[in-house]
């Protein structure tokens, strides 16, 4: 045996004594784990039809949406992007018809700053079913930014939804009733 083996065993065998009291963690998580909240039935009104503010106009949607006001703190937005600020409720399009989501869209969003909520998280999928291009993420990208109480929106990330979501920042200045 060489010196150099020699060494290296007695290198193992001292780490060895260092570690025959340590036991592993009892954890059955993944670190770094953030448990998602469940999406949060709307509450169907009857009064107004929410939603009709929003205008349809016809343009190129990119992959990663981004959309963000004036003012909004660098530092703000980066914790939006990096997915730092948590949603505190979801709202899910899957599936439903412009008409619908348009509807769902104007109701989540004054039950959200209702609830003085900042940040919320909309899936809108990734529109692999259409023929050109994703209908409800282009409409997304339209309706989100003609209201005045969306701040800034991105798309989630990737441990998110990834293009098929969109974390919104909104404000707390405006009430709502």
């Amino acid at each position: 045996m060489s010196s150099r083996d020699k060494e290296s065993d007695d290198e193992f065998r001292i780490f060895r004594e260092a570690m025959q009291d340590v036991r592993p963690l009892a954890q059955d998580k993944a670190s770094p784990w953030k448990q998602r909240r469940r999406p949060v039935p709307l509450a169907s009104g009857r009064e107004e039809q929410p939603g009709e503010e929003f205008a349809d106009t016809r343009e190129e949607t990119p992959d990663f949406l981004e959309f963000r006001r004036p003012g909004i703190q660098h530092r703000l937005w980066s914790d939006l992007q990096r997915g730092v600020l948590e949603p505190e409720a979801t709202l899910d399009l899957h599936g439903m018809r412009v008409h619908d989501a348009r509807q769902a869209l104007g109701r989540f969003l004054n039950q959200s700053l209702g609830a003085r909520r900042r940040c919320v998280r909309i899936i809108h999928g990734k529109g692999r079913g259409s023929s050109q291009q994703p209908v409800l993420k282009q409409r997304i990208n339209q309706w989100l930014p003609q209201k005045a109480e969306v701040l800034a929106f991105c798309s989630a990330p990737r441990w998110d939804g990834g293009t098929g979501a969109v974390y919104v920042l909104l404000s707390r200045k405006w009430e709502h009733s």
